[in-house]
């Protein structure tokens, strides 16, 4: 398949899915969620070990493109839910990997909310996150409503909703929203070595550790132990802790493969 509105490439164990539609800020249409969903579909198949999204140009994606005649007045935007929004997201948390976000630009209405569904999200200082929706009698989307108040608590998660005000990168890290806040110069340079740092990690571990903690935001503390209990007895006989211990008492790195 041949891409128009994103980039997509996949090396050394790193994919790096770039949302490119820079003249309408990566703005999502029909045509690009199709091919995100190709994109993701290669990342499962073909071997990758970790995910980098980002976006072109100025910003990194300002949710919906209003111009996209499937979102017009009168249409249900309960089906572009459906049908595209909530399974990219779904599919972003499921990956078995980690997903890296590097936030360059503004991250807006379901751009912000798509950052979020991701594991680490690093963001340029000039960045900003705004919660759009209500400026247009909307509700936040694409697990907006439910990420929100966890990550930040309600009366934050609230005012962001309401009001729709720019939440800045520096704000957002202080507040437990994203991982980090580099300088927009470094952001690459940052995003990249964190690839290359889990592309070579026992990345089943990574992938259960995305699971659990997950999964944990709907667990009582005893289903929790029990789930970490199962998880650590399947990691115990893989590939990777052996070559751990074998390492860590040899004094010598490990040569992690994921299995």
């Amino acid at each position: 398949m041949t891409f128009e509105t994103i980039a997509f490439d996949l090396a050394g164990g790193v994919a790096r899915l770039t949302l490119n539609r820079p003249d309408r800020l990566n703005s999502f249409t029909a045509a690009m969620h199709a091919e995100v969903s190709e994109a993701l579909g290669r990342v499962e198949a073909e071997g990758a070990r970790v995910l980098l999204l980002t976006g072109a140009g100025r910003g990194f994606c300002a949710g919906q493109d209003l111009a996209d005649p499937a979102v017009a007045a009168g249409a249900d935007l309960g089906l572009a839910l459906e049908d595209r929004y909530n399974p990219l997201i779904r599919r972003l948390v499921a990956l078995p990997m980690p997903v890296i976000c590097a936030v360059n630009g503004v991250a807006a209405g379901a751009g912000a909310n798509l950052a979020l569904a991701c594991d680490i999200v690093l963001a340029a200082r000039s960045a900003k996150f705004i919660q759009s929706f209500a400026a247009i009698g909307l509700i936040p989307d694409s697990g907006g409503t439910w990420i929100l108040p966890r990550l930040i608590g309600q009366a934050r998660a609230m005012g962001l909703a309401m009001t729709g005000m720019p939440l800045l990168a520096e704000q957002a890290e202080a507040w437990g929203l994203i991982w980090r806040c580099v300088d927009d110069d470094k952001l690459r340079e940052e995003a990249e070595a964190l690839a290359a740092k889990f592309a070579a990690a026992p990345t089943a571990g990574l992938a259960q550790i995305k699971r659990l903690m997950r999964a944990g935001w709907g667990l009582g503390f005893d289903k929790a132990l029990d789930a970490e209990r199962d998880a650590q007895r399947a990691l115990g006989r893989t590939a990777d802790y052996a070559e751990g211990v074998e390492a860590f008492a040899n004094k010598r790195p490990p040569r992690f493969t994921g299995r």
